[in-house]
């Protein structure tokens, strides 16, 4: 059996969303009650593969929200991640995802120094971020939605916004190595993680955000932001393909110029509908067919039987394992998200 382990983009969505579960004690509760509040699993799922093979789930729903971040309420943040973890496992779950704001704080924090929760050891094998997936979704959308809108990724200007995280640092090495991309942007908080990855790389400029967005021809958002920054369309290249790998997601921005693109990046569709509702909520245009990729990675793994933390640490993804998870991805039936919205 899989798990996933998600939360919700904001206090306001979370009042909403446990009012339609039906959980009436939590709509109307304040942060301080969220903070305390238990993860619950709200979900029993049923997907089926393009093979054939059908596999059984659970969501978990850790009750984090981003503005503990912002409200500096860190230890209120991990016991979140760790409680859900360990419910999980609890309840016989084989394999889970950690999605969103989970992975980012796990790392981050070095949750895999918190073993014991109560009466629960924590097996971390039991546990993947889904980051592998999801960067191999997001060059996957790089890829064929750059060739739809007719930007060839040999003239293009690629700028990856959160380069030297988990996801952003495997999209550079994919750039990088699979693709004939002319000039590669990084942005992120710490130069000398951006150093480390020039060298890696052997290329890349080291840029702020407002000097990269008007040289590139596509934006990779994949940075941790409890909140969604503002672009001036007036400041980007048309066309302008932009991938939002975030969640919540990176771009506040709602653009209605013709010349600027935007996917949401990392989100999977599925060949056949899955049986389960909980996308109902995060705003998918098809719910029963469109996913997190990260969520996806859990799916795969329990496809394939690889009881393992497939994705794990920070920078630990190699090219090796994303041809793994991407081949796995298709015989499966998943496919990267090619609707601009």
């Amino acid at each position: 059996m899989f798990g996933l382990i998600g939360h919700l983009t904001s206090l306001e969505h979370a009042q909403s969303v446990a009012r339609d579960l039906g959980y009436p004690e939590y709509a109307d509760q304040g942060l301080d009650f969220w903070c305390s509040a238990p993860p619950q699993i709200v979900d029993t799922i049923k997907v089926k593969s393009a093979t054939g093979q059908v596999i059984e789930g659970r969501y978990v729903e850790s009750c984090f929200l981003p503005e503990m971040l912002a409200a500096r309420r860190i230890k209120a943040a991990t016991r979140k991640i760790v409680n859900a973890m360990a419910h999980a496992q609890k309840h016989g779950v084989d394999i889970t995802a950690l999605g969103g704001f989970s992975s980012i704080i796990f790392e981050n924090f070095n949750l895999n120094q918190i073993q014991q929760v109560r009466n629960i050891k924590l097996d971390f094998r039991r546990f993947t971020t889904g980051n592998t997936h999801t960067a191999y979704i997001i060059c996957r959308q790089v890829e064929q939605a750059s060739k739809k809108l007719g930007i060839e990724l040999s003239r293009a200007t690629v700028a990856v916004c959160g380069a030297t995280g988990d996801i952003g640092s495997a999209v550079c090495q994919w750039l990088n190595a699979r693709t004939d991309v002319q000039d590669l942007l990084l942005i992120a908080r710490n130069q000398e993680r951006v150093q480390q990855l020039q060298e890696y790389l052997g290329r890349g400029k080291a840029m702020a955000l407002t000097e990269a967005l008007p040289q590139a021809d596509i934006v990779v958002w994949v940075a941790s932001m409890p909140k969604g920054v503002e672009i001036d369309a007036a400041a980007l290249k048309q066309p302008c393909l932009m991938v939002d790998g975030g969640y919540p997601k990176n771009l506040a921005t709602r653009f209605s110029h013709p010349g600027i693109h935007v996917l949401k990046g990392g989100i999977v569709e599925h060949a056949l509908d899955i049986d389960w509702r909980i996308m109902n909520i995060v705003n998918m245009d098809v719910p029963a067919r469109q996913l997190f990729a990260c969520f996806a990675e859990s799916m795969l793994l329990e496809f394939e039987k690889w009881y393992t933390n497939f994705s794990w640490g920070r920078n630990q993804i190699t090219l090796e394992k994303m041809d793994q998870i991407g081949q796995s991805s298709v015989k499966h039936g998943f496919k990267p998200l090619l609707t601009f919205g």
